[in-house]
């Protein structure tokens, strides 16, 4: 068989499993999946599921990545009239809290959960399989949806802010680290219930303080 032959085999295995455990979430919810629920849906057995995934919390990573599909190809709208690296960073942030608000456990699961370090080089594994799934992104925004480590993948766009002169460069570190903050504890309290915001609440409420964050660091 050719590599390329390869590559289409697998990349249609990997899509019934997928397939099958997103049909799992949106039926039954995350917590409902197991591997013999998503092997009998796929049509196929536990041991052959095995030969693409590593267990389930793997499997449930891939699953989990197809939901940032939404975001990816809604990102070029948000951007389209971005006027500086300031301004297209906000829009970036108002597009992913728009879309991690609307599905918290899942983004959660993606960028926070315990298993999310174990699984090196996932996102760019998955979309040379599912390439069609980042949409039509310029260069400058790639490498930022290419990475998993939410930490490094905010810093990446927020360099171009100090590159163009909106603050210090010895700021970065400080800045990433009090937005991700701002962030994380946002969609925490939406996963846990522990507010009523409408999603677009939460996001205004937390592109807001993004904002007043940085301005804290404008000189």
């Amino acid at each position: 068989m050719t590599m390329m032959k390869k590559k289409i085999q697998k990349r249609r295995m990997m899509g019934y499993f997928i397939d099958a455990t997103n049909q799992i979430i949106e039926t039954e919810g995350i917590q409902a999946v197991t591997i013999r629920k998503v092997a009998d849906i796929a049509g196929y057995n536990s041991a052959t599921l095995y030969n693409y995934f590593q267990d389930l919390d793997h499997l449930l990573f891939f699953a989990s990545m197809k939901y940032l599909k939404d975001y990816a190809l809604s990102l070029p709208e948000y951007l389209k009239d971005s006027h500086n690296a300031l301004d297209k960073f906000l829009r970036i942030w108002e597009c992913f809290c728009f879309h991690s608000f609307s599905k918290p456990k899942i983004y959660y699961t993606i960028f926070f959960d315990k298993y999310r370090d174990s699984i090196n080089d996932v996102i760019k594994k998955y979309y040379s399989i599912f390439p069609e799934e980042l949409g039509n992104q310029s260069t400058d925004v790639l490498p930022m949806l290419m990475e998993n480590n939410i930490y490094i993948r905010d810093m990446a766009v927020l360099q171009k802010c100090a590159h163009e002169g909106f603050f210090k460069e010895d700021y970065l570190e400080d800045i990433n680290e009090m937005i991700l903050l701002i962030y994380q504890g946002m969609l925490l309290r939406i996963l846990n219930d522990q507010v009523d915001y409408s999603v677009e609440d939460a996001v205004f409420k937390t592109v807001k303080y993004i904002r007043q964050t940085i301005e804290a660091y404008r000189g």
